[in-house]
């Protein structure tokens, strides 16, 4: 199961998340609630990157066989970069809340 920690501060703005595992829905280089989190994940990085100013860090790999991404912003993010990380947060909440996909990735929000 994928499990994604979105992290958000006192003035309820999120600041960074944590991914981590492998969905198991089906065999690698197959597996759709792996590809699509990935892809939500991965494009919102890269679009905060390209499209704001915004300073973050970002590392990702694999430990022991279980694969990571943990990204954070070094400040308070302005509204792009927001709007950017709630579209990608929206788009996992929909894999989670669809019946089929729903034991395959849990999103947890933690306070910081």
């Amino acid at each position: 199961m994928i499990k994604v920690t979105i992290y958000e501060n006192g003035q309820h703005e999120w600041i960074g998340f944590d991914a981590e595992d492998h969905a198991g829905y089906a065999d690698s280089g197959s597996d759709i609630v792996c590809a699509a989190a990935s892809v939500l994940m991965i494009n919102t990085i890269n679009a905060i990157e390209k499209f704001t100013e915004e300073k973050f860090s970002v590392s990702s790999g694999d430990t022991e066989d279980v694969p990571f991404i943990n990204f954070r912003f070094h400040k308070h993010p302005e509204h792009d970069a927001r709007l950017l990380l709630q579209t990608m947060i929206l788009g996992l909440q929909d894999i989670e809340n669809n019946r089929e996909y729903e034991p395959y990735i849990d999103i947890i929000f933690e306070e910081v």
